[in-house]
Formats: C-alpha cells, sequence, structure tokens
C-alpha cells in the first residue's frame, strides 16, 4: 500500500508547543495528572467534525478525508469484512484535514473501513464502506443533485419566488426511493454550499446534511457561481481545499492539470466535468484544448458531461440574457456534440428543465427549428418511445438530451420555462436518479414527495423503429397524433369508415419529417359514428 496525504495542519505538534512554553516537564506532567483525577472528566482524544467522505474513486485507488478537531496522527484500517480491518495505513503528520490514500484495491469490491489515529479508531460503523469502480458495465446508480445547499433561511431572499428550501425532504425523498440501493455516482452541479461556498458553509449546509453518503459514495462535484470568491483572487479556495479531483488522469481520461476540470471513468460511462465559472470557456483555452483531447481519446459507450450553467434554460437564469451560458452553448456544445455526448446536466437555474434529444441548437432560442430535434417525442417507453441511439459507442451528432436539475434544495416561482428546446418545465423541489445497464439509460426526476415528475430512456445500438401511432387522441373535434418516423421521409395521415372499405382518403398534407416523432393534429370527422386511421409513408 502506498499514501499520499495533503496536510494543512491547523496547529503545531505537542512537543513544539512544550519547547515554546517556559514551564518545566514536571509541572506540565503535574498538571494532566491531576486533570485526570479531577472525576476522571478530562478529555484528550480527538473528534471528528467533518466526515469521513470519499474522494477520487477508481478501480484500484480511493482517498478518504476527514476532519478533527485538534491535530493528531492519521490512520485508516480497511478490509473485506466490518469487524476484521485486514489492512492499515499510518501517517505519522499531525493535522486537522486528513487524506489518505488506499491503493492496489480490488475492481467493483466492497471494503469496510475505520478512520482515526495512529492509536485509535475515532469512526467505526458497518456503514463506513465503499465499492471500488468496475473495469467492465455493469448496472450503475447515478444520484445527481443540483444547487442543493440550501440548508438556512436568510430574510433577503424572501419575496424572491423562493418555493421552499427543501434541501433535506430531497434528500429524504430519494434515500426513500433508493430503498438501500447504493449510489455508485454521485455528481453535485455546483452551488453545493451556500451562500458564500466557504468553509463553515460546507460543514452546515453540505457535510452536515449528507454524512450517510459521503462515507460511502465518492463525490464528484463542480464549481457553482457561489463556490467562487468574488470578493478575492476570483477562485474557489474552500471548493479547491475541500476536494481531491484528478488532475493527471488517474481515474481515466486525459489529464487536465486542473482540479477546476476534470474527468473519469465508471465502468463503461466516461464522465466529463466542466467549469463554467472561473477558467475561460473561449476555443483554444486550455480548458476547451484538453476537453477536445479528452473527448478524443473517450471510447467509453456513454459520455455524460456536466456542469453549473446551463446552455438552455429560461427558469432562474435566461441562456438568452447571461454571458456565461451563452459562452457554454456556443463554445462548448458543438465540441461535445461532435464526440457524441449522451447527456449533459446543468444546474444554476432553480428549476427543473429537460429537453427532447437534439443537436445542432447553438444560438438563441428564437433560433430553434424542428430539425434541431432527433425525436422531439418524449423520450418515454411508454408514451411517444425512448429516444434511440444507433451506435454504441460515442457516435458524432446522434443528439443528446440536457437537463436542468437545478432545484434540489431551493426552487424559484415566475419564470416562463418555455424554452423550445425542453420537452418539460417545472418549478418543483427535487434530484435526478439515472440508471445505466448496458446500452440503456433510465434517468428519473424524484421530487421531494416522492413522486416521479419526468423520466426518459435512452437506448444506444437501436435500430430506427418502424412507423406505427405513438400517440392518437379526439379531443372534442380536434384529432392528435404522433407517430414514429425517418428523418427525410414523407408520410400522410389517412382515414376510411370500415375496415372492410379497401380505400383510404387522406386527411392530412404530405408530412416531411425532421426527426424520430412527428406530429399532426386536424379536425376529426364530424358526425360519423366510427373512423378507422393510420399513418402511410410515401415511397
Amino acid at each position: 500500500m502506498q499514501l499520499r496525504t495533503r496536510s494543512r495542519a491547523a496547529g503545531q505538534p505537542l512537543r513544539k508547543l512544550l519547547r515554546s512554553l517556559n514551564w518545566c516537564a514536571l509541572s506540565v506532567i503535574a498538571f494532566f495528572a491531576a486533570t485526570a483525577e479531577r472525576g476522571n472528566a478530562a478529555v484528550t482524544q480527538p473528534t471528528v467534525t467533518r466526515g469521513p467522505y470519499l474522494q477520487l474513486g477508481t478501480s484500484t485507488n480511493i482517498i478518504i478525508r476527514w476532519r478533527t478537531d485538534s491535530p493528531t496522527t492519521s490512520r485508516v484500517r480497511f478490509g473485506l469484512q466490518p469487524q476484521a480491518p485486514s489492512w492499515q495505513i499510518i501517517d505519522a503528520a499531525n493535522v486537522t484535514d486528513h487524506v489518505v490514500t488506499l491503493t492496489n484495491l480490488a475492481p467493483n469490491t466492497r471494503y469496510y473501513y475505520r478512520v482515526g489515529t495512529a492509536n485509535a479508531d475515532l469512526a467505526s460503523s458497518t456503514n463506513h464502506y465503499f465499492l471500488t469502480a468496475p473495469t467492465e458495465a455493469k448496472p450503475t446508480r447515478i444520484w445527481v443533485l443540483g444547487d442543493a445547499g440550501t440548508s438556512f433561511n436568510q430574510p433577503d431572499y424572501n419575496g424572491l419566488g423562493l418555493i421552499v428550501e427543501g434541501q433535506r425532504a430531497v434528500r429524504d425523498a430519494y434515500y426513500a426511493h433508493a430503498a438501500g440501493r447504493y449510489a455508485d455516482v454521485w455528481l453535485l452541479l455546483g452551488d453545493n454550499a451556500y451562500n458564500d461556498g466557504n468553509d463553515g458553509d460546507y460543514t452546515s449546509n453540505f457535510f452536515n446534511i449528507y454524512p450517510e453518503v459521503t462515507r460511502q459514495s465518492v463525490i464528484w462535484p463542480a464549481i457553482g457561481n457561489h463556490e467562487v470568491d468574488v470578493f478575492g483572487d476570483g477562485d474557489a479556495p474552500a471548493y479547491l481545499d475541500i476536494f481531491s479531483l484528478p488532475t493527471r488522469g488517474e481515474a481515466g481520461g486525459v489529464p487536465s492539470g486542473n482540479e477546476r476540470y476534470y474527468s473519469f471513468d465508471y465502468g463503461n460511462i466516461h464522465f466529463v466535468c466542466l467549469d463554467s465559472e472561473i477558467s475561460s470557456r473561449e476555443p483554444a483555452s486550455p480548458q476547451l484544448t484538453w476537453l477536445q483531447a479528452d473527448l478524443a481519446a473517450n471510447a467509453k459507450d456513454w459520455l455524460i458531461v456536466f456542469w453549473h450553467s446551463p446552455p438552455y434554460s429560461k427558469g432562474s437564469h435566461d441562456s438568452d440574457v447571461r454571458s456565461g451560458l451563452i459562452k457554454m452553448r456556443q463554445n462548448v456544445v458543438p465540441l461535445i456534440e461532435s464526440y457524441g455526448v449522451d447527456l449533459v446536466l446543468c444546474g444554476h437555474s432553480h428549476v427543473y428543465e429537460r429537453s427532447v434529444l437534439i443537436d445542432g441548437h447553438y444560438g438563441y432560442s428564437s433560433t430553434w427549428t424542428p430539425t434541431m430535434a432527433k425525436d422531439s417525442g418524449s423520450g418515454r417507453t411508454n408514451d411517444t418511445g425512448a429516444y434511440l441511439k444507433s451506435g454504441t459507442g460515442p457516435g458524432a451528432r446522434h443528439g443528446a438530451v440536457y437537463a436542468v436539475v437545478g432545484s434540489s434544495g431551493w426552487a424559484w416561482n415566475h419564470y416562463g420555462l418555455n424554452h423550445p428546446a425542453m420537452f418539460i418545465g417545472m418549478s418543483k423541489l427535487g434530484s435526478m436518479v439515472i440508471d445505466v445497464n448496458g446500452q440503456r439509460l433510465d434517468a428519473k426526476f424524484i421530487r421531494e414527495t416522492g413522486e416521479i415528475d419526468d423520466y426518459f430512456t435512452i437506448i444506444k445500438g437501436a435500430a430506427p423503429e418502424p412507423v406505427r401511432f405513438a400517440t392518437f387522441t379526439i379531443d372534442g373535434e380536434t384529432l392528435r397524433a404522433s407517430w414514429k418516423s425517418t428523418a427525410g421521409k414523407r408520410y400522410r395521415i389517412e382515414r376510411k369508415n370500415a375496415l372492410d372499405n379497401t380505400e383510404w382518403f387522406s386527411i392530412s398534407d404530405i408530412i416531411t419529417a425532421s426527426g424520430a416523432t412527428s406530429r399532426w393534429s386536424g379536425s376529426a370527422t364530424p358526425g360519423v359514428d366510427q373512423s378507422f386511421y393510420r399513418v402511410a409513408q410515401l415511397e
């Protein structure tokens, strides 16, 4: 086993302190002896005040971090059974922020661990465990939180359309939905600890809220605008100090050399985290140069990219107005689409919005055209069907779903939520749960009430669906139909009054499909007891 630590001691070792004091050693010994005799009430053992929490997990390595209230040595004992740790790693440096790296682990294996000093365990339990990442595809659960760290009630936010602060309710709804299912990957979309993203905010609004998850699932965070020290050097000092993130490609992907943006692999999924707040988003910038190299090297089946400020939103932040959002759409989206991105996850707008399967929309919302939708359907298997992608790897320009999950802590009202690329938008609290199993991805938006208010599926390596009605309704005198189609093909809706009638009558003009789902609405035939309808593909 090897050890890599990053030491930030908040104090000096006792031996250095004794040298600096003008007391004799005998007096010091007498003082401690008297303290111990006073009702046996003296407490000299340090206490864990943060964590333990997990970082930079791979198939063979993981970092375990924790904080103590006084400087002490670091020890992690771990093994395959909760009551019988087989191995240990000790760091003799006295620190308050402890960073211990476990190496040479077996892939896709559960390990139990205890943290403490060189001589004593300070935190241990049967729920202190982690699973190393797999080297092959496996069913993977991803939990996504955006703008979650809101567990405070500041009066200056009153009247801004805030529905209700619901961080704990969103958390508990996920726990109930998961029913013990382990979160293999935990993504944070920025603004993880309001209001200033400082160390104290992270203590109260993040670590104190999710102690069950932090000790089991590796945290993969993105920088939000509330992590940025806007009154200082424009960096994210607490964020960069709290998290240990890959810079050398140690979790997969190309080395970024920067903790603000990075990539990692989990099974058959490649994840890319971008910085939409501090680092340059201009073409040929270090971030975008690295991004292109990383995407070019990726061969995983699934590509999921996440950052804070969304390229498409009509929520509390308008992507037609805010320059940071515009830059991500104009400079980043074309690049990731050219390398076959499947799903993009962002926060910042305190709402939930989710697009159809799209490609090639880089301008303002007013420039949206139907041809930018690879599939304008719902993506729901019980409705217009799953979004189908013919390739099994990172195929360019096959379409992606863009989701804004910025309401995991609070949701704000009074916004139009009418971006034309979006299938749905709502000012509701919630988080997203994603399950990837082989070539299938299922995503759900889980409300703080436990209800599932949106869901969709992407299936890779699938042939286009044959022509069929996906939905068909008659509302009064209006007939509405949607059907599975092929872009560029021509279709027509036809009707006849009896099945034994061989002649079909056209009730629509010729419709040229722009994507995998087409729609038409028109007048139902009045005064007819029954009619039969079909969608016909024309030669």
